[in-house]
């Protein structure tokens, strides 16, 4: 029986619950990808790769690239690139602040170009990664204190008349949540060693996010909607490894490659700027025997989709889209243009993606920003850089992108799911 398109939907809220840091993100999808039969790959030994068998392999434990052998002679690589982050705010190192004698907030910085305003007066929660002393030196740990545990409380209007009329938030002042009553030093560790599961003493250092606790939530007059944190991208994070997972085993080398940090520009070791991608493509070449003249005609025959969620036309400001160009919630994979090569997409990319769809009956429209809008750069561009394949952006239309609460259309989990399955079964 075929799973409807709420039924995929719940299944993504489900995973972005259990995903509240890049980290966590990572880690349950290794876990899915163990439980559907992926073998999982050490970067710092030596990789035995076979024919008709899938794989996969994490960098900083927030970057992960799962693939999938063909049994007969590769034709090429076929390559969804995604991203695990999304805008936060980062907890400084020694993050206790005494304010007035009377409370302790938390010193945080900001990451990713966030709405700042929808971050207010929401119940807030921490997680990420600690380091710990161990007998062999150090270890990591993944920590969520998955209570609300944090807030950022507004101003009261009676004391800030004109906030309604345009406010310029300064993170440090406006933006330190609250996090206790009184001023003892010291608790906002020893809350963090009682998490981590270790003595204080162990404590090393850490990279730890707020979060929102919000549970995700379907809705609207028939449930057409789907709201919850970490829309964009972790949609088309899922659904590229679903349809992974699920596809056919074709005739090219499948890859999912899902890189952290695109939203503070990629340039990290687990980046789409770095090697991550092109080391994994020379490591399976290698253990194939594919020799560089292969390779290089592998990667001329080869496709990457990159697949980043971008704006839905917005009901309160219709004239911020593009004239002709309107994507809409429900609408299905969108296509992205950019004539500044923000996005990769060109007329053969996008032509061999609408027969791919079209062939599949799967729905798609098209985005292009507003002339007088430059949009941001994405994962595509960037991989380029290393990785020199035909490429073409998409995503889902969504509403509320970077908010910490975002939205997008129930009917459009699915497609996106479809397109992995058809595109990784080449």
């Amino acid at each position: 029986m075929q799973n409807t398109d709420r039924e995929y939907t719940e299944s993504l809220i489900s995973f972005i619950g259990k995903s509240p840091s890049s980290f966590h993100a990572v880690r349950n999808i290794g876990e899915e990808l163990t439980d559907n039969g992926f073998i999982a790959l050490d970067e710092k030994r030596r990789w035995s790769i076979e024919r008709g068998k899938s794989y996969f392999v994490t960098r900083n434990g927030s970057a992960l690239i799962a693939f999938r052998i063909p049994e007969g002679k590769p034709e090429g690589f076929s390559i969804i690139a995604s991203h695990t982050d999304s805008p936060s705010f980062k907890v400084k190192v020694n993050p206790e602040i005494v304010s007035s004698g009377l409370y302790t907030t938390l010193n945080a910085e900001g990451y990713g170009g966030m709405l700042i305003a929808p971050w207010f007066d929401r119940p807030l929660s921490i997680a990420g990664r600690v380091f710990i002393r161990n007998g062999n030196g150090y270890e990591s740990r993944l920590v969520d204190f998955a209570r609300p545990f944090v807030m950022i409380p507004s101003l009261a209007i009676h004391m800030d008349r004109k906030v309604n009329e345009g406010h310029g938030y300064s993170i440090q002042k406006e933006l330190t949540p609250l996090f206790a009553e009184g001023i003892e030093k010291g608790r906002f560790m020893r809350a963090l060693a009682e998490a981590a599961g270790t003595d204080e003493k162990n404590l090393l250092e850490y990279d730890l996010y707020l979060y929102p606790r919000m549970d995700g939530t379907i809705w609207g007059l028939d449930n057409e909607f789907f709201s919850a944190p970490k829309i964009d991208d972790l949609m088309c994070a899922y659904s590229s490894i679903q349809g992974l997972i699920n596809a056919k085993n074709g005739k090219n080398i499948s890859i999912a490659a899902l890189f952290d940090n695109e939203e503070t520009g990629s340039g990290t070791k687990q980046g789409a700027l770095s090697d991550f991608m092109k080391s994994a493509i020379k490591r399976i070449c290698l253990s194939l025997g594919i020799d560089e003249e292969e390779k290089a005609m592998l990667l001329a025959s080869s496709h990457l989709i990159s697949a980043d969620n971008c704006h839905a036309l917005h009901p309160c400001y219709a004239e911020k889209c593009d004239v002709t160009n309107k994507p809409r919630v429900n609408g299905g994979v969108a296509i992205k243009f950019s004539a500044a090569q923000k996005y990769t997409t060109d007329a053969e990319s996008a032509s061999f993606l609408r027969c791919l769809l079209e062939d599949n009956g799967i729905p798609y429209q098209y985005f292009v920003n507003n002339s007088d809008i430059p949009g941001g750069s994405t994962l595509g561009n960037l991989s380029q850089q290393e990785v020199s394949i035909p490429s073409v952006d998409i995503g889902a239309a969504q509403l509320a992108m970077h908010s910490p609460y975002e939205t997008a259309g129930v009917k459009d989990v699915k497609p996106l799911i479809d397109l992995g399955k058809v595109f990784f079964g080449i």
